[in-house]
Order: structure tokens, then sequence, then C-alpha cells
């Protein structure tokens, strides 16, 4: 059985990068899976997740209605990510075991100038084992450690309890309730907004020997 994975301390990822930086690293490797951008050899091992996880997820994430679809298509969306991390509009990662797609999760450039919003799924053989606890963690010290960005939001649907427990448990606060963008198929069309500003982010301390290590892409690596 997986353990739960962790909280990540800013200290231990911060001193990691290399700055200047205006986007997150390409690879974190954390004490029990690795949060990396999609590779065009990932499209099946993606199809895999999502398909294994259609009815876990229908109810929550209005892509869902998308599935199932092509590898030309998933393929096309990589590319996509890829343009998107490259412009600074969403930084889309994978949450691997392995070579097993655990699930996803990623940094959205949509809620204001100065701010990003964290996303996240996991596959229902994964559930309650705390990766995406962890993935939300490290996505808000990411997050926070990129130039003008004073604050992270969390948002899911107010009958999304299960959601509801991650930034709870990060310590975030609670700011509102607003009508959702991109109502859930399952949900009450109501979204819960979660907020962490940059001066009150202190997560757990992250153990020293499971210090997350970081990568970038190379130039001219491909996909």
């Amino acid at each position: 059985m997986l353990p739960a994975a962790p909280t990540v301390s800013p200290d231990h990822i911060v001193k990691t990068m290399k700055g200047p930086f205006t986007s997150p690293p390409d690879e974190v490797e954390l004490a029990e899976f690795v949060m990396r951008r999609y590779r065009r050899e990932d499209s099946a091992a993606l199809a895999a997740a999502v398909t294994e996880s259609l009815e876990h997820l229908r109810p929550w994430m209005p892509w869902i209605a998308l599935e199932p679809t092509t590898l030309k298509d998933r393929e096309r969306l990589f590319a996509q990510w890829d343009r998107d991390w490259a412009e600074g509009v969403q930084y889309s990662y994978g949450m691997f075991l392995e070579d097993r797609v655990v699930g996803g999760a990623g940094l959205m450039r949509r809620i204001a100038p100065d701010g990003l919003e964290i996303g996240y799924w996991v596959h229902q053989d994964f559930v309650g084992r705390g990766l995406a606890t962890c993935a939300a963690g490290t996505l808000t010290t990411l997050g926070l450690s990129l130039p003008e960005v004073t604050h992270v939001e969390i948002h899911h649907d107010k009958a999304n309890v299960a959601s509801g427990r991650i930034p709870e448990k990060l310590g975030f606060s609670l700011l509102r309730e607003q009508p959702s963008d991109e109502p859930a198929p399952g949900g009450t069309g109501v979204s819960l907004i979660w907020r962490m500003d940059g001066s009150h982010w202190l997560p757990p301390p992250f153990p020293r020997s499971d210090e997350p290590r970081l990568r970038r892409r190379r130039p001219g690596r491909p996909n």
C-alpha cells in the first residue's frame, strides 16, 4: 500500500531552484511519486488513467465530457500544454508512479494578474493516500515562488467535500462562495474559493531525507 505523501516545505523547494526563473521546474521528484510535464509517449498512460477513473471523475471534472478521446487528440493537447507553459498561461503536470499516471495537477493563470489557480485530480485507485495534498502543497510553493505572484487559490464545487479537505489541510483561507465558471456535472453550480497568500504560507516541515529534486528540460530536448 502506498503511504500518505508528505507536504512540501517551501524552503526545501525554493533553495533548490536556480534563479532567476520565470516558470516552475519541469519535474519535481517527491517521496512517493513524481510530478512532471507530459511527454508524447505518455498519451497511452494518461488515457488509461482517465478511462479507469471516468465514473470517479465525471461528477466533478467538466473536461471529462470530452472523454474518451483519441491518442492523436491527446498528443495535440500535450502540444497545447507546452505552448501554454511557454507563454506562462498554464503549467500542467502529470503525477507518475513509475510509468503509471496516478493523477494530474497544474497552475493556471486565470484568476488575477498576480494570482494562480491550482487544480488537481487523482486516479480512483489512489484516492485518500495524500497525493493530491502533496501535489497541491508543492504547487503552492512553486506558484508563490514565481515573479509577481502574491497568492494562489483552489476552487471546487461546494458538494465536492473531499476536494475541499485539501486546501483546509494546507491552511488556506475560505474566502467566499460564487457561481461556478464551469459547473461540474454532479455539482451544485456553486464554487468555494480558498486562498493562500505568500506571506502566510507555512506548511508542515518536510523530512530532510525526502527533499524533492527538481529538474528542467534541457534546450532542444524532445517532448
